[in-house]
């Protein structure tokens, strides 16, 4: 029977199977830790991985053991109490478990720690909202940057030499450094010339004469065809593709009907949007502005976990969002979108005035405004007023959330490409 053996070296990446391996086996309890990571993170921080820490008993392995009862014979090294025939009593409490107790008031076990990378990571967030696979390679992706000509350098990569460009630099190089002696040279010839016309070939001057034209010659053979300084390599940079600056406005619902639930269901689709944005722009910046009967700017870490008491008001929301666009935000400079999320609760007066602030004071500065209802039980006032706001615009759309499994559909409905 023929045997063959492998001997080439294993790739930097031989353990990546493993790894796949235990991903795979691993997955509930990885998925979970990814979901309260999620929950800690900035909306804008997803460009890093992240440490995973899986308790000790869920990487318990079975295996065969002694269990109580029975008869052993057993030898223990070193003994010095006990010979051949006496007998041991056994450990009372059904003993015999190795190791110390780490404390006496709770449990105490060790955990494994190891890396998400960032694609891994991403995958684990991606999978949470159901994207296909295609979608998330392409949100996950690195964007490219293009290469650019940025002329000629002295020192470079040989598989980056100019050959005309070195020529060039070495034959401007040999006409600098012979023009002296081939001058000086032509004039010398010139002179024993003369002297032979005259008959005087053996006279001492055209001895001197030819000395010093043999010199000459010497020196400008002395001038290399190529020397290292005239070597020029092409020289390119990574250029970026230019693209314009973009704010995302996330505004959201605080009052006390927006429990934890809802804020993270509200949370992974400002994470998708800001995913979405960035294959687009190079700059882009996020205000977060929460709400309930007042609204008021703030940073993440409120805008996501503060919790208030009372009634809800969206108008203050809008009003907020329309002085500061016109404020740091100018429509010329800036590409503006919009993403707001609530339960759908809002005080009945209330929602003319948010139809109104939309139309008038919002939209004619915004590419996109884009509304989610999350988990609402029926429509009510507000959304009855954004229907009239969808029919006369195209820049506004409006969908509803009820599980995270609905977020990818609905984002993937809201930007979809509009057909002219």
């Amino acid at each position: 029977m023929s045997q063959f053996v492998d001997r080439r070296l294993s790739g930097k990446n031989r353990s990546a199977v493993n790894r796949q391996r235990f991903l795979r086996r691993f997955k509930g309890q990885i998925r979970k830790a990814v979901t309260e990571a999620v929950s800690g993170r900035k909306v804008s921080d997803l460009e890093r991985g992240e440490k995973i820490s899986i308790p000790a008993k869920d990487l318990s392995e079975p295996f065969f053991h002694h269990g109580p009862g029975g008869r052993r014979n057993i030898i223990h090294p070193g003994n010095k109490e006990f010979i051949a025939g006496d007998q041991v009593d056994r450990p009372k409490g059904g003993g015999g478990q190795g190791g110390g107790n780490a404390s006496q008031d709770g449990e105490s076990e060790d955990e494994f720690v190891f890396e998400l990378s960032k694609e891994e990571f991403m995958d684990f967030f991606f999978e949470d909202l159901a994207l296909p696979d295609l979608v998330k390679k392409q949100l996950a992706a690195v964007p490219e940057v293009k290469k650019s000509r940025a002329g000629f350098v002295s020192q470079g990569n040989p598989s980056n030499l100019h050959v005309v460009r070195s020529m060039k630099q070495a034959i401007g190089r040999r006409l600098a450094m012979a023009a002296g002696p081939r001058e000086a040279l032509r004039e010398a010839e010139e002179r024993l010339q003369e002297l032979v016309a005259k008959g005087l070939a053996d006279s001492p001057e055209a001895d001197e004469l030819r000395e010093e034209i043999a010199g000459l010659k010497a020196r400008v053979a002395a001038v290399p065809f190529i020397d290292t300084w005239d070597l020029r390599y092409a020289n390119r940079v990574d250029q970026p593709v230019p693209s314009s600056q973009a704010v995302m406005f996330c505004l959201m619902d605080v009052s006390g009907s927006m429990d934890e639930d809802r804020k993270n269901i509200a949370k992974r689709f400002f994470m998708l949007l800001y995913l979405f944005l960035t294959k687009s722009y190079e700059r882009i910046e996020v205000v977060f502005i929460r709400h309930h009967t007042v609204a008021k700017e703030v940073d993440e870490e409120d805008f996501f976990h503060s919790r208030e008491s009372g009634g809800t008001v969206v108008s203050s929301a809008l009003e907020l969002a329309r002085e500061t666009i016109l404020e740091r935000y100018p429509s010329a400079a800036w590409n503006i979108y919009v993403a707001q999320a609530s339960d759908g609760d809002n005080w009945e007066e209330d929602s003319p005035r948010c139809r109104e602030i939309l139309v008038q004071g919002i939209l004619p500065l915004v590419q996109y405004f884009a509304y989610v209802e999350i988990e609402a039980e029926e429509p009510q006032s507000l959304w009855r007023e954004y229907e009239q706001v969808q029919a006369a615009s195209r820049q506004f759309a409006m969908r509803r959330i009820l599980t995270l499994e609905d977020i990818y559909p609905v984002f993937r409905d809201l930007f979809k490409k509009k057909v002219a």
